[in-house]
């Protein structure tokens, strides 16, 4: 399984980097400046931890997508892969030329995922989304830290890591689609649908007695005795 990547910072790479796990051939590619998150601590002989483990198992390319030049290898290297990555804000990559209706084109069989805040259209499809913001917008917030405290970011870049899991999860079933049809398709992951679902308990209080989520400290919200113990 052959996939280009035009993943950055942690939803996108942590996608492909599944599919690397797998077994897939992961081609990543960078602007000239480099992913973001080479530049984030900590360090070790001038090179990220935190980029090293998202991007391991992947081979690199650096493309100015601003260049015909690159557009045109994209397009060239299109129909020679399984699967695209992206995860720009949506509207950006059709504006550089490599989006779905542009690389699909060359290549009728593509699976072409798009991973973004809020999916790629409705009233929040252009806004940008870190993962704290996600983590306050879902609910999760909410839900963790002590009844009687505020709401707390939960201590992992959860919604950007969930959004990551669901891409290579619905990747994998679009390609075992295409195999059996022939024909490819956009797969579209927002980080904020991922991580409603991931809600599950929450969820299911509130759809079957209104009950919103809230914060219980370290006990389980539903079940006893459930929770941290010395």
């Amino acid at each position: 399984l052959r996939t280009l990547g035009f993943p950055r910072v942690v939803a996108g790479p942590l996608a492909t980097a599944r599919l690397a796990h797998l077994g897939a051939e992961v081609i990543n590619s960078e602007p000239p400046q480099g992913d973001d998150y080479r530049a984030i601590g900590p360090m070790r002989n001038g090179e990220s931890a935190r980029f090293t483990v998202m991007n391991r198992n992947k081979k690199s390319l650096v493309l100015d997508l601003k260049q015909p030049q690159a557009v045109a290898l994209v397009k060239e290297l299109a129909e020679r892969v399984d699967v695209v990555v992206e995860n720009f804000r949506p509207g950006v990559a059709h504006r550089l030329g490599i989006g779905y209706e542009q690389l699909k084109a060359c290549n009728p069989r593509l699976v072409y995922a798009s991973i973004s805040g809020f999916g790629q259209d409705g009233p929040y499809a252009g806004r940008p989304a870190y993962d704290v913001i996600v983590q306050a917008m879902s609910g999760i917030m909410e839900a963790t830290g002590d009844p009687n405290g505020p709401p707390m970011l939960v201590g992992e870049a959860i919604s950007d890591v969930v959004a990551g899991l669901f891409a290579s999860w619905a990747i994998l079933a679009a390609v075992h689609q295409t195999r059996r049809t022939g024909q490819g398709q956009q797969v579209d992951v927002a980080m904020f649908d991922t991580t409603l679902s991931f809600l599950v308990t929450s969820m299911a209080r509130y759809l079957f007695t209104d009950t919103p989520a809230r914060r219980v400290g370290n006990r389980h919200p539903l079940s006893a005795p459930f929770g941290v113990y010395k």
